[in-house]
């Protein structure tokens, strides 16, 4: 049995492939500060954006699901990890918060839906 990092790790490769896919280049992941913890950190070309971005993993959709689980609380701790990324890390990007969300069985069947701009800062 996969313990939660594992599963947490699958799904955030699974996140970091899809936005791949969509043309996004990957910069950083699990960015760490006292604030809260980023998953993954990327850069849109097309809009010259820094994007942070949350992966949520939910087997089910009872309780709301993966997407109702990036609470405000939890924004705001992202919305500080960010600030403190540009200031430090790349100061010259705008960026914008994006939500990964996962839903099913990771090692199988499951939904992935992306929502850019997921909240505003």
């Amino acid at each position: 049995m996969k313990s939660k990092r594992q599963i947490g790790d699958q799904a955030e490769g699974l996140a970091q492939d899809y936005l791949e896919k969509q043309g996004l280049k990957p910069l950083c992941s699990n960015y760490s500060t006292r604030a809260g913890e980023i998953d993954l950190i990327l850069y849109d070309p097309l809009n010259e954006q820094t994007v942070f971005v949350e992966v949520r993993y939910r087997q089910s959709s009872q309780y709301g699901g993966a997407l109702y689980s990036v609470t405000r609380q939890k924004q705001q701790r992202i919305i500080k990890t960010a600030q403190h990324y540009m200031q430090y890390e790349n100061p010259s990007l705008s960026g914008r918060f994006d939500v990964v969300a996962i839903e099913g069985d990771i090692e199988g069947k499951y939904s992935l839906d992306w929502i850019p701009n997921a909240f505003q800062a």
